[in-house]
């Protein structure tokens, strides 16, 4: 057990959202959580199989919080500047999820394992994006979750909602972000003109994806897209940041993002052949 007294020399890193993250010295202490068991041993594994990109589980502080390495680094914020965006950014955030998805192969997560979801009760409406799952994977490539070193990305942090996936569904959530998946009124300066088609062909050759992985992109992204709308909604209406940020805007922004998708869908298809 890592032990620290939770005085002045904690640094409040995180105080919006679900939790409140601090900074002791070289590591990071948050409040535990029905899955956070489930997590440190996912991340155990990822760097037994050689993956360096996340942060090190170091137990539990004498508070009971959850204690994990610092990782070094500049997150972006969103909107996403121009030293984050650029093709060779894009290729770099590939090679690190390859990385993290080739070392979570084979995991399997132990019988009484707990993993984190959005708030609120399961939506009716909402449409499965695979039939069995392959692998754990992160699952929230958000920008504050990519850590930056040198101006490219290195490595993932907040792993709350790694669940069981496939490699597909998770490459969709990241490129729902990065790419973006998302109507050019909701991008920021430094993507609002960029090529998005050209994008995910860039990162699917990065990640090295099969050509049935390709053709299954889209139709997940579709999927994704419809299922968050639903998502969403039942998670502002379960808790106050979500509702918060539901009413802030993520309530107009969803629907244009599935519209302007499904509008770009053949030529997302095109650039993937």
């Amino acid at each position: 057990m890592t032990d620290h007294n939770g005085s002045d020399d904690e640094l409040l890193l995180r105080g919006e959202g679900w939790t409140e993250v601090y900074r002791i010295g070289d590591s990071v202490h948050r409040p535990v959580r029905p899955h956070t068991a489930t997590i440190h041993a996912f991340l155990a594994h990822l760097h037994e199989r050689g993956f360096t990109g996340a942060p090190v589980p170091r137990g539990y502080d004498a508070r009971g919080r959850e204690v994990l390495s610092y990782v070094e680094g500049d997150v972006p914020v969103d909107p996403l500047p121009a030293w984050a965006v650029g093709e060779e950014q894009l290729a770099e955030l590939a090679h690190l999820i390859r990385w993290a998805h080739d070392a979570a192969q084979g995991w399997r997560p132990p019988a009484d394992a707990v993993f984190g979801a959005i708030p609120g009760p399961p939506q009716s409406g909402v449409k499965p994006l695979f039939r069995e799952p392959e692998l754990v994977a992160h699952q929230d490539y958000c920008p504050g979750n990519v850590v930056f070193r040198d101006a490219l990305p290195q490595a993932l942090i907040d792993f709350d909602l790694a669940r069981p996936t496939t490699r597909v569904a998770d490459v969709v959530n990241a490129l729902y972000w990065w790419a973006p998946l998302c109507h050019p009124q909701d991008r920021g300066p430094a993507l609002a003109d960029v090529d998005v088609p050209r994008r995910v062909r860039l990162f699917a050759d990065a990640y090295g994806m099969s050509t049935v992985q390709r053709q299954q992109i889209v139709d997940a992204a579709l999927r994704r897209q419809r299922n968050s709308s639903i998502t969403m909604r039942g998670a502002a209406e379960a808790d106050p940041v979500f509702r918060r940020w539901w009413e802030g805007g993520v309530k107009d922004k969803l629907p244009r993002a599935e519209s302007w998708l499904t509008a770009t869908a053949v030529s997302l298809r095109e650039a993937l052949e």
